[in-house]
């Protein structure tokens, strides 16, 4: 089975369209070897693909016949991606939140007050 008609069955892409645009970038690698969308996938290959800012690994079990429930998904791959990987997208998820929330307009007199505040006392050091 191609290697876009692969990651679409076992539901990494939601079209077929997306998996063969992320081969033709560079974001598929199968044995550690960039990948062609058309490249051929076996039983026991390690998939490497960077979606989202993760990079997924998997370790194809199976050939499914067609597209499977979210469901049967375990029985056609493993999926060995490292805890860490999802970790880092938690931090920059709790950084962004740090600043202003889009849409809530200019800051306010008290945000600016704040904002000059914190530009004019550089910060201390001791002697």
């Amino acid at each position: 089975m191609r290697i876009d008609k692969y990651l679409w069955c076992v539901r990494y892409y939601k079209t077929r369209n997306m998996a063969t645009t992320a081969a033709k970038k560079g974001h598929i690698r199968v044995n550690d070897q960039v990948v062609k969308p058309s490249r051929e996938v076996y039983p026991m290959d390690k998939i490497v693909l960077r979606k989202n800012q993760i990079d997924y690994q998997l370790t194809v079990l199976d050939i499914p016949p067609s597209r499977v429930g979210a469901k049967l998904v375990d029985i056609y791959r493993t999926d060995t991606t490292p805890k860490e990987a999802f970790e880092h997208t938690e931090l920059l998820k709790l950084a962004k939140d740090h600043y202003r929330k889009k849409g809530t307009g200019r800051p306010t007199k008290k945000d600016r007050r704040d904002i000059d505040g914190f530009k004019d006392h550089p910060l201390e050091e001791d002697d």
